[in-house]
């Protein structure tokens, strides 16, 4: 699996940029703090305000926006594989929405973490095979098909999310429209979703050679002997579990499943060892710079991250497409 050239140039880049962002997380907020202190706060030489001030909360919250947008990258690449679209990803297909609603009935019923943590993963996945197995109607897995069939079951999803949000208790409303337009002041516990995040980059980079091949379609994936229905399942499983876990942590977040992947195979190609790890780092720098623009803009005053995503996303996606048209 050794990586050279070009791409090799894109990871390294990719990465010096996320640095770069987690320090520029790091640096900017309400208070003060110069890179001299937050090099001290690092090393812990620092005093217990600062470094509270700069492990705990901005440190914390710029790696698990990095862990998250990692996540819904690399679940947009594993969508778009699956129905061989560019323009899939959890947030359009539904499988946002499906964790989302499943995840308010299990808070509005008073679960604990973990129930609502396996409601999110339960509603992700049966959204997602909601879409499939309603798309594939006469047995055709048409990308097309699948696509419409995910927004309108998105549609579906959201309103039922706005009946959760009318049916909730006034005091609970704000918290939760917050949530659900993506917020990460809450978010101080990055290691599950980074333990996901490499777990799940590592094993898309082991099963490239099989993405890329699904990706040329069933037939073909069929034709090289890949068990394609057993391994459309883990696909499945990949993308709905990195989708829930994420809804979970920050609420619903659109845009980087489908913006992230599609800049990285226009900068890399679409070979699977490469578009995975450089989604996974592209979609976390993005979602770390996105946060500290939310916190910092009209600071103290904080603004839903998903908001900015989308304020991001769609002109971005809006160029890429019409360039794309007049390629063609």
């Amino acid at each position: 699996m050794f990586i050279s050239g070009r791409p090799a140039a894109l990871l390294a880049g990719l990465a010096i940029a996320a640095g770069s962002a987690l320090l520029v997380a790091l640096i900017s907020g309400s208070a003060d703090i110069g890179i001299a202190e937050i090099a001290a706060a690092l090393r812990g030489d620092s005093d217990n305000e600062i470094t509270q001030t700069v492990l705990q909360l901005r440190f914390s919250r710029a790696l698990t926006a990095f862990a998250i947008g990692g996540l819904l990258a690399v679940a947009g690449v594993l969508m778009q594989v699956l129905l061989r679209n560019p323009l899939a990803e959890p947030y359009i297909l539904g499988t946002s929405g499906g964790a989302a609603v499943a995840a308010l009935l299990a808070m509005m019923l008073g679960m604990s973490s973990l129930v609502v943590d396996l409601a999110a993963f339960g509603g992700a996945m049966a959204a997602t095979l909601l879409v499939f197995s309603i798309a594939r109607g006469t047995g055709s897995w048409a990308p097309a098909k699948l696509l419409l069939t995910g927004v309108v079951l998105a549609a579906g999803f959201s309103a039922a999310t706005t009946l959760l949000l009318a049916l909730s208790p006034d005091s609970n409303l704000r918290g939760m429209l917050f949530w659900l337009m993506g917020d990460l002041s809450y978010a101080l516990d990055p290691a599950r979703s980074l333990i996901t995040l490499g777990i799940l980059t590592l094993a898309g980079m082991l099963a490239a050679r099989h993405l890329n091949v699904l990706s040329r379609g069933e037939l073909q994936a069929a034709i090289l002997g890949l068990p394609v229905t057993g391994f459309r399942y883990l696909v499945f499983a990949a993308a709905s579990l990195a989708t829930a876990l994420s809804v979970t942590t920050v609420g619903v977040i659109g845009f980087i499943g489908l913006v992230v992947p599609h800049l990285v195979r226009l900068a890399a190609g679409s070979d699977h060892r490469i578009v995975i790890p450089a989604s996974a780092l592209a979609g976390g720098c993005l979602l770390v710079i996105a946060d500290t623009l939310a916190r910092t803009i009209m600071a103290p005053r904080q603004l839903p991250v998903g908001a900015l995503t989308a304020a991001i996303g769609v002109p971005l996606f809006l160029i890429l497409m019409s360039r794309s048209q007049k390629g063609r």
